[in-house]
């Protein structure tokens, strides 16, 4: 038997990418209104702050560049903001549109991705922005690419020196003021009169979502898009800093506005590959089904016996399957699957192998999320376990068919999120923004509710400029193709969201004079090849 899975990683990206016009539903003719006055109220946006991480920077499609920035959230709040007296909004801008950065001249960031028709790939190019090279500030925008809440305080997050050994940002190095200076020391010491806080305390959680709540970085190497610990962030801290940020940034009697935090489970990144994508009409795949039931056979009656028949596994003929996986929250039976396998006939050296291999298992539901990422890795040869097989005695060929991801070897937890793991994110999440709304309470900010924001366009869509914004990955319109940071027409979406926010709380007119932007003249794609 020979399993071979070549079809499996981006089948349902090529059914996507056939509705990729989808974004495009619902679009109406906008009404052109009388020219209005624009006003600020009791808000005073002559010297405007961002601060937060990589969505106030502007990462689209995996990283930093110069399109991405110039079509960052706050810079298109800074433009519509100067129809109001607003001045000047500098970003600290990358030196190319391929995305990505060097230190000392070697490669530590990729390039940013774009749809080839079938899935993202890289652009073509190397990057060419150098860590090293200090650019110089102030910048009115102080997004952070990989920030978590408490970094916002930590000295020597911008030190240069620091970024190779990962005790320092790189996007922050490059724009620090002094390499022992704060990101919150180099916003607030410009004394804004008003500023803008958003996705503070979303990589507190959304990097142990990335790990597969493993809280550790799956992928081995120093990665600066992904910058932080991969742990969940204890709320008291977070609580304790969210009253710090804002505490500074008010401190000279400025305004603003924050956002909370959205279910970052919520994401394509988590929701695009489905817990079911084993067609039984794949060639790779569907043919072997009758063998592999026949191999799980043996298994499951061994399941059946210790009294945990629900984690047997059988592949549909006519259906599609879920994915194999472990299950960290399910108790541990490897000596006792081991002994019962034995028992039935299997030698001690294979009855050890399957009952350490599936003593954690199950077939994966509905309630499971598998990464965006898992999509790379379902259908290939575990290498790492093949090699223990054969270590031990077991036959090449053999050796690979018992090693295929997903398939007849569990899928690891780094690439699933269980529902106990997205429970811990759901309650820190929550306790995240119980601070946030208190914070914003107390010192009279504008409060933009993002999590029902992503909540309702996964749930049914928005409606904004003719267009129909959705969360799906690739044809929802809203999401890059990282699946977890926002194209340019869901940045002008968000900051509309912020500029009606502040309509509400400080008494501007944005909506009313018609001075939101039209998203529909964002693109939703950029181009493999930007000038």
């Amino acid at each position: 038997m020979m399993i071979k899975m070549t079809n499996i990683k981006y089948l349902w990206l090529v059914v996507l990418f056939l509705a990729i016009v989808a974004c495009e539903d619902g679009k109406y003719d906008r009404e052109i209104e009388p020219p209005v006055e624009v006003v600020s109220g009791d808000a005073d946006f002559s010297y405007m702050v961002s601060l937060g991480a990589s969505f106030v920077s502007g990462v689209s499609d995996g990283t930093l560049f110069i399109k991405s920035q110039e079509n960052s959230f706050p810079n298109i709040m800074a433009q519509q903001m100067a129809l109001a007296g607003g001045g000047e909004f500098i970003q600290p801008l990358v030196d190319d549109n391929v995305g990505g950065l060097l230190f000392g001249g070697n490669v530590i960031a990729g390039p940013r991705l774009y749809f080839n028709g079938s899935r993202p790939v890289p652009v073509d190019g190397t990057p060419t922005t150098e860590v090293t090279n200090i650019v110089t500030g102030p910048f009115n925008n102080m997004g952070v690419p990989g920030a978590k809440s408490f970094h916002l305080v930590a000295e020597g997050y911008g030190n240069a020196a620091g970024v190779p050994l990962g005790q320092a940002n790189p996007y922050f190095a490059r724009m620090a003021s002094s390499p022992n200076t704060t990101v919150l020391a180099d916003a607030a010491s410009q004394s804004p009169t008003f500023f803008v806080i958003s996705d503070f305390g979303g990589n507190d959680v959304l990097f142990y979502a990335l790990s597969g709540g493993t809280g550790v970085d799956q992928t081995g190497n120093f990665d600066p898009r992904t910058y932080g610990l991969y742990d969940i962030t204890d709320p008291i801290v977070f609580g304790q800093m969210v009253a710090t940020v804002v505490g500074a940034m008010t401190a000279t009697g400025a305004k603003g506005v924050i956002g909370n935090i959205p279910a970052v489970t919520e994401l394509p990144f988590f929701t695009a590959v489905p817990h079911d994508p084993l067609d039984p009409t794949d060639p790779g795949f569907g043919p072997l089904i009758p063998t592999l039931n026949a191999l799980y056979a043996q298994l499951n009656a061994a399941y059946a016996f210790l009294g945990v028949p629900e984690r047997s596994v059988v592949f549909s003929e006519t259906a599609a399957s879920p994915v194999v996986i472990i299950d960290e929250s399910l108790a541990d039976i490897s000596a006792l699957l081991t002994q019962v396998l034995q028992g039935g006939g299997l030698d001690p050296l294979t009855a050890t192998l399957l009952g350490r291999q599936f003593g954690q298992s199950r077939q994966a539901n509905e309630d499971d999320l598998l990464l965006l990422t898992s999509s790379t890795v379902i259908g290939t040869v575990n290498e790492e376990y093949f090699g223990l097989l054969v270590s031990n005695g077991v036959p090449a060929e053999q050796a690979g068919q018992l090693a295929v991801n997903g398939i007849t070897f569990p899928l690891e937890d780094e690439w699933v999120l269980e529902p106990t793991e997205q429970a811990s994110i759901k309650t820190a999440t929550d306790a995240y923004n119980a601070s946030i709304e208190a914070a914003a309470l107390q010192a009279g900010l504008g409060l933009v509710d993002a999590n029902s924001l992503l909540d309702e366009l996964v749930t049914n869509g928005i409606a904004s400029d003719g267009f129909v914004l959705k969360g799906d990955f690739v044809t929802g319109g809203t999401f890059s193709m990282d699946g977890i940071h926002l194209n340019a027409r869901g940045y002008a979406f968000l900051a509309n969201e912020f500029l009606k926010e502040i309509d509400e709380t400080f008494g501007s007119n944005f909506e009313d004079a018609g001075a939101l932007v039209d998203i529909g003249e964002y693109p939703a794609f950029y181009p493999a090849t930007l000038p």
